[in-house]
């Protein structure tokens, strides 16, 4: 396995270029646009849980509608959707999300005692 990033769109550049294709098409400006777009994160982790019933078949009137693969594009839904809401919400999206990663990383990481 490499240590070398795959290749593919940077991440916070692609997120900026969402973000602001968002902001020009948007209906709703100001306070409450920011809070439709932060509440789009619970539409998409919806769709996560619709995913993973429809993967393992626990509904049974629809039966598998789903796979993993779907699950795993959910999920990526939701990281894409947080982290534009992120950056809606703050021009340093880059740098909060990082000193955020690192104190979970340290906080998660700690040897105990």
């Amino acid at each position: 396995m490499s240590d070398q990033n795959p290749p593919g769109p940077d991440l916070w550049t692609t997120v900026d270029t969402l973000t602001q294709w968002l902001d020009s098409t948007r209906p709703v400006e100001g306070r409450e646009g920011l809070l439709l777009r932060v509440l789009k994160l619970s539409e998409e982790v919806g769709e996560v849980a619709e995913a993973v019933i429809g993967a393992t078949g626990q509904n049974p009137r629809k039966g598998m509608t789903h796979d993993w693969d779907d699950v795993q594009s959910e999920l990526c839904d939701v990281v894409i959707t947080a982290l534009v809401a992120l950056r809606t919400l703050t021009p340093d999206a880059r740098e909060v999300f990082a000193g955020h990663l690192e104190r979970v990383r340290d906080r998660s990481l700690a040897s105990p005692g």
